[in-house]
């Protein structure tokens, strides 16, 4: 049967596949065509050639039994096409220097999209060219997207992120793995942007998902990968092991912390990161493996109420020492609240409120409010939601908060009325 005769493929079944392809197989496809070309701009537009080319065809022709391959195959083809046309330019100079690999074990077993992620976090790059870069071309997260996780314009990620490219041109960095001598220095900043990569899948900025499961796991992927490059190094074995504890929540993530079904939460994942966090803190803890100490906590009680409060004000005042920022300064506010009460709580946060940086930060608002609740004063708990919701990204966290300052509002209307009479409201979170 030819494609004319064949049957076309129902429209949701090619949507699924597509969409599937683009979270499985995008960061193989620009890593794949990086490789071949040596030219990161030319691989990302190759690939966003390939999925609209596949938008065209597979509705036509069918979905291939081989999506990954289907794909990186156009793309490669529309690279060197780009390529002929380009041979005076690429006499002169390619984009990006491709090196044989050294013949060492740990080029031996990494990928292309591991080479596509160091070369995204080279030392000669700013963090946040870094961090960008690696979620545009290893993640395929739109430049929007990207901009709303730094607080900045679209315009302006998308300027750092042409700069980033253009820095890798004129460094003529390798498309490679380090070699055994150099991974150690070069893994911490894998390890910060691999870190920064899972956070924005686990609280997306934007959208309407509660987790973006694809960013979460090419996060867990990449950072299996580098584990397995070097299993005895610290930050690695700490931060897979920090992903996975977390991670292991993803099914209740709809729900707050404290009302998740704890029967849902995968014990698998668990227990392989509590291994991991026992092997990451068999010396001196780094602030990966402390975060992950602070997530076992959660993971090993059996319900909210028997979370050991005490042991995380510990985790959280060495993680200050040992990693010290606004965000830390804040977790560590709530937990002391936590285990002291609400007006100890209150206090420690608006002492920290006054860091600027966390002006634009939803959960600083949010867990004000908490804590005012307890308190009944239920009128500043609801501007309090207010302004978290007015701050939060994702459209879940916004519909979550506003739940929240209308069950707020209607407890102060309670306690505002003539003759306080009423039954009790039911506050979600």
């Amino acid at each position: 049967m030819d494609a004319a005769t064949a049957p076309r493929p129902a429209a949701d079944a090619v949507d699924a596949a597509l969409g599937r392809a683009h979270r499985e197989e995008w960061a193989a496809v620009v890593a794949t065509t990086a490789r071949l070309t040596g030219d990161l701009d030319l691989a990302e537009e190759s690939a966003q050639e390939a999925f609209a080319r596949a938008v065209e065809v597979w509705p036509v022709r069918g979905i291939p039994d081989r999506p990954g391959a289907w794909l990186t195959t156009v793309a490669a083809n529309r690279a060197r096409d780009e390529l002929r046309r380009r041979t005076a330019l690429r006499r002169r100079l390619p984009l990006l220097v491709r090196e044989d690999p050294p013949d060492d074990e740990a080029s031996w077993h990494a990928d292309d999209r591991l080479r596509l992620v160091f070369t995204c976090c080279h030392p000669a790059l700013a963090k946040e060219a870094q961090v960008a870069l690696t979620l545009r071309l290893v993640c395929g997260v739109s430049t929007g997207d990207i901009a709303a996780a730094f607080l900045v314009s679209e315009p302006t990620m998308a300027a750092r992120v042409t700069r980033a490219k253009r820095k890798i041109a004129a460094a003529r960095i390798p498309f490679r793995v380090p070699d055994a001598a150099e991974l150690p220095a070069r893994v911490d900043v894998v390890c910060d942007v691999l870190y920064l990569v899972f956070t924005v899948g686990h609280a997306p900025p934007s959208g309407d998902a509660v987790v973006r499961a694809d960013l979460v796991d090419e996060a867990i992927a990449l950072t299996r990968m580098l584990h397995g490059l070097l299993p005895k190094n610290r930050a690695v074995t700490g931060l897979l092991a920090l992903m996975l504890l977390t991670d292991a929540r993803r099914g209740t993530r709809d729900d707050l912390l404290p009302d998740q079904d704890r029967a849902r939460w995968d014990r698998a994942l668990i227990d392989e990161g509590l291994a991991l966090l026992a092997e990451a803190t068999a010396g001196s803890a780094d602030r990966y493996a402390i975060s992950a100490a602070i997530a076992a906590v959660h993971a090993q009680a059996p319900t909210w109420p028997d979370t050991d409060w005490a042991r995380i004000v510990e985790l959280y005042g060495l993680l200050d020492r040992t990693w010290p920022s606004p965000v830390v300064a804040l977790n560590g506010a709530v937990a002391l609240g936590m285990r002291d009460g609400a007006a100890a709580g209150l206090a420690a946060v608006d002492e920290v409120a006054t860091d600027p940086v966390l002006d634009r930060y939803p959960y600083l608002p949010a867990a004000r409010a908490a804590f005012l609740g307890e308190l009944g004063r239920w009128d500043e708990a609801a501007d309090a939601y207010a302004a978290a919701a007015a701050l939060a990204g994702s459209a879940a966290e916004r519909g979550r908060l506003e739940a929240q300052t209308a069950d707020a509002r209607a407890r102060a209307a309670v306690d505002n009325s003539e003759d306080g009479a009423g039954g009790p409201v039911t506050v979600d979170g």
